[in-house]
């Protein structure tokens, strides 16, 4: 019986229970792992007194949901603003230089938003980056950008990419035959695409827009070091400040409802927007639109995008590391934080693509309420804001395992809730390529399942393991708030290094621990955009 094809079926036709449970067993308690912070939030949040609940209907609890939603929405829409016409001038249209193109606009991912935040900090202002290099035109202050404005610039800036790159997966699958006969029609390029390629793209839309809208809602470190209320930073500094952690649970409870009705909203989209190809039409390379004289108007607004996005907070930063150097301002240990970035991410992303696997198997060869529940149950960290995460971390810590607390343990596990599913992602897309007849063929010769798990499985789904290693490695190395919260007590990172600087003023320290970390996280990011189909004419 082989590993995969041998997991139980109604006559057990395949193998035996002993390599059934090879797959079974790992993936039910990893599944049941995850399910540890929504238990932690109801758990706590029952103990909570009246007043705690209470708060749920004071006048700044409201106005923390309104602030959380309507950055969230505002923040999705600009994103779609930008992705859009992206994904569309790469894909379907004659411009210039387009790998170049597609991975400028992709490459703004590799920022925390935290750190794009502290770099706008640094750019505006009367003594801002901006200013200085502008003073010579007679401008000698630049409003900064805080609060709302600013938390709105930087999240849209550092995350339309999750879009982007749903839409361009997208852009190329859709049935170019409709476009063509459009055309026919005497219809322009422009109507088109209004009425013939958006409504093809509803899908990956509400699949980007759900990324988008899930990094806003969880986002910590932008929106406090620009000042601007919203759940996660209420969240925290009610942890912060009290030892009683209730009224935070009730928040955090809140939060997920929250994330509840964003999930809700976008499966009701996605099941109402199916788009099918008929015959192999999609298979096939759409004919390309010439921009003509737009084509100038194109690379104008690409290189406004990369200008905002790439060179100003990279040039800000910049500015201000060699301001600290000029003033003698102290580096800090920023090697050590660089070598507990580095060493936390691999291990997790290592962890996390290890327990992702049992996980895919399951939901790729199995069919069943069992293996979907398993599946679902293991994208619930994905949906939770770190914050949350973090603070089940710390009550299972303290309540079960007080030796771990502040431990690499525990931080290791919040990174396996945080960002397990985007293992199981491209390992599920590498799985469901391999023929189920090569391993029970291998089983069918005497391989026992581990051995069939190595030896034949592994070796052929080797790029869903290092892309599922390379996105868990790049956003554990951005991760702030359960870093923290749960770090052992004098383990920085590079994260947690910028965030105690910027939120201390000390723009110029945290500057290079700063560029460094976009350094660093830039490596996974340029292994997945090599490994991307679409980087290809």
């Amino acid at each position: 019986m082989s590993l995969i094809a041998g997991i139980p079926r109604p006559l057990g036709r395949h193998g035996s229970r002993g390599s059934a449970s090879f797959v079974w067993i790992p993936a039910l308690i990893v599944a049941a792992a995850m399910t540890i912070p929504l238990i932690y939030l109801l758990v706590r949040a029952a103990d909570a007194d009246a007043d705690a609940w209470n708060s749920l209907l004071r006048d700044s609890t409201w106005r923390l949901l309104g602030n959380t939603v309507l950055l969230a929405l505002s923040v999705t829409a600009a994103s779609i603003a930008i992705a859009l016409p992206v994904a569309w001038l790469v894909v379907r249209t004659d411009l210039p230089l387009r790998r170049v193109w597609i991975v400028l606009a992709v490459l703004p991912l590799v920022f925390p938003s935290f750190v794009g935040a502290l770099a706008y900090l640094a750019a505006t202002g009367p003594r801002g980056t901006i200013a200085s290099i502008l003073g010579p035109l007679g401008v000698d202050s630049v409003p900064q950008i805080t609060g709302f404005e600013g938390s709105f610039l930087a999240l849209t800036l550092f995350s339309y990419p999750y879009l982007l790159l749903t839409l361009l997966a997208g852009m190329r699958g859709i049935d170019p035959s409709m476009e063509e006969a459009s055309r026919a029609l005497g219809k322009g390029a422009w109507r088109t695409f209004w009425w013939v390629v958006v409504p093809q793209l509803r899908v990956p839309l509400a699949a980007g827009s759900l990324l988008v809208a899930l990094y806003v809602v969880s986002d910590f470190g932008a929106v406090s070091i620009l000042r601007f209320d919203t759940f996660t930073r209420a969240i925290f500094v009610q942890m912060q400040s009290s030892f009683d952690r209730s009224a935070a649970a009730v928040l955090g409870l809140e939060l997920v409802a929250l994330v509840g009705v964003i999930l809700v909203v976008e499966a009701v989209t996605r099941s109402r927007g199916r788009y099918y190809a008929g015959g192999t039409s999609a298979a096939r390379r759409p004919r390309r639109v010439r921009l003509g004289r737009w084509r100038w108007a194109a690379l104008g607004f690409l290189t406004l995008l990369a200008l905002a996005a790439l060179v100003t907070p990279i040039v800000a930063l910049l500015d201000w590391l060699i301001r600290g150097l000029q003033n003698d301002e102290p580096l800090g240990e920023l090697w050590s934080g660089a070598w507990h970035s580095l060493s936390v991410s691999l291990v997790a992303a290592g962890i996390a693509v290890a327990a992702a696997l049992p996980v895919a198997i399951v939901a790729v060869r199995k069919r069943g309420p069992v293996a979907g529940l398993i599946e679902r149950v293991s994208y619930v960290g994905f949906a939770l804001p770190g914050i949350v995460v973090a603070l089940s971390m710390v009550f299972f810590a303290l309540n079960v395992v007080p030796g771990l607390y502040q431990s690499w343990t525990v931080l290791i596990f919040a990174y396996l809730v945080l960002f397990l599913p985007q293992s199981i992602g491209p390992l599920r897309a590498s799985l469901v390529r391999v023929r189920p007849s090569i391993e029970e063929a291998a089983s069918g010769l005497g391989r026992s399942p581990g051995s069939v798990l190595t030896t034949i499985t592994l070796p052929l789904i080797v790029p869903g393991v290092l892309s599922g290693f390379a996105l868990v490695f790049l956003t554990t190395m951005k991760e702030l708030p359960a870093t923290l919260l749960l770090a052992p007590t004098e383990f920085d990172t590079l994260s947690t290094q910028v965030w105690t600087h910027a939120d201390a003023s000390f723009f110029a320290r945290a500057a290079a621990p700063g560029l460094l970390l976009i350094g660093l996280a830039a490596i996974p990011m340029a292994l997945i955009l090599l490994r991307e189909r679409g980087l290809r004419d």
